[in-house]
């Protein structure tokens, strides 16, 4: 595309401060009277660019002409490598200082120092390479199949990719589900045995709905509690300062809603006897259900 062309040509100016018209059209593939043009139309943008004859001469940038100055802020550049460098945590390739010395020089580098991102958790050797392999197959329109495992069981997946997905604290990759025939989320921990297929697809329209992720999750099922205080500080984590009171004795209670019982239920017996669900009556009998079973196991 002309436009990236255009980037293209600033960027090796840049860089290397003087270059010949042959040389722009042999790295851009396009022919000596396209870089030409090219060259009137960034003057008429407003680039001050020189063009010099002789042995030596050649294409550069008017001295003292400055892009990093005219087009970002340093506020701007800070959130632009704070954004790169976050990315640069779940990626093979670091992309934010190289870029922070083509916009900004040197000092560029630094804006972003006080701030650190890492979006890789535990897992970045084996995230990184699956990130890669989706990121390819959608550049590509290429069918990806994986094993996943989801509460109900295990199954084998095929699934037309288009979105990779930071979500609650975790990766997914968002695809159409040939099986389903539907948009699905799929969690990226879940999943191997990643493969790129030579299958291609023609995209699809994504309907907006589909891309509210989370938002069919009613938190309506309400459950009263009472924590010991000493796990003060994972219910602050959860839901801020305020999402309890606390009691005479010291206790803490709460009252919160939860998208279904087995959502609940797998929230409370995480904290072992540091906590008592007070109801509703179906949520206590199967929280005595689990624990009697648990203690059956430790018994036999």
């Amino acid at each position: 595309m002309k436009i990236d062309r255009l980037i293209g040509i600033i960027t090796t100016l840049q860089q290397k401060k003087q270059v010949t018209a042959p040389y722009l059209a042999q790295k851009f593939e396009v022919s000596r009277r396209t870089i030409n043009r090219d060259i009137e139309d960034l003057c008429k943008a407003g680039i001050p660019l020189v063009t010099t004859q002789g042995v030596n001469g050649g294409i550069s940038i008017m001295e003292g002409f400055a892009l990093d100055t005219t087009v970002f802020t340093r506020q701007e550049l800070a959130a632009v490598f704070t954004g790169l460098k976050s990315l640069d945590s779940v990626s093979r390739h670091s992309t934010a200082e190289k870029l922070a010395l083509k916009l900004g020089g040197s000092s560029a580098a630094e804006l972003s120092e006080n701030m650190m991102i890492d979006l890789s958790s535990f897992y970045k050797d084996e995230l990184a390479p699956r990130l890669e392999q989706i990121k390819q197959a959608i550049r590509e329109s290429k069918c990806i199949s994986f094993h996943y495992c989801y509460p109900k069981g295990e199954s084998h997946k095929l699934i037309e990719p288009y979105l990779i997905v930071f979500k609650w604290s975790d990766w997914y990759v968002f695809g159409f589900c040939k099986e389903r025939q539907d948009f699905r989320l799929y969690k990226l921990r879940r999943l191997w045995d990643l493969q790129i297929t030579n299958e291609t697809f023609i995209a699809r329209d994504i309907p907006e709905e589909k891309t509210k992720f989370g938002s069919h999750m009613r938190d309506d099922y309400i459950v009263p509690a009472i924590y010991d205080p000493s796990v003060k500080y994972r219910l602050v984590e959860e839901y801020g300062h305020t999402c309890f009171s606390e009691q005479e004795d010291g206790r803490l209670y709460t009252e919160w809603g939860f998208s279904s019982p087995d959502r609940a239920v797998e929230w409370f017996l995480s904290f072992g006897d540091k906590v008592r669900v007070l109801g509703p009556p179906e949520i206590v009998q199967k929280m005595k259900a689990i624990l009697d079973s648990a203690k059956n196991l430790y018994e036999s």
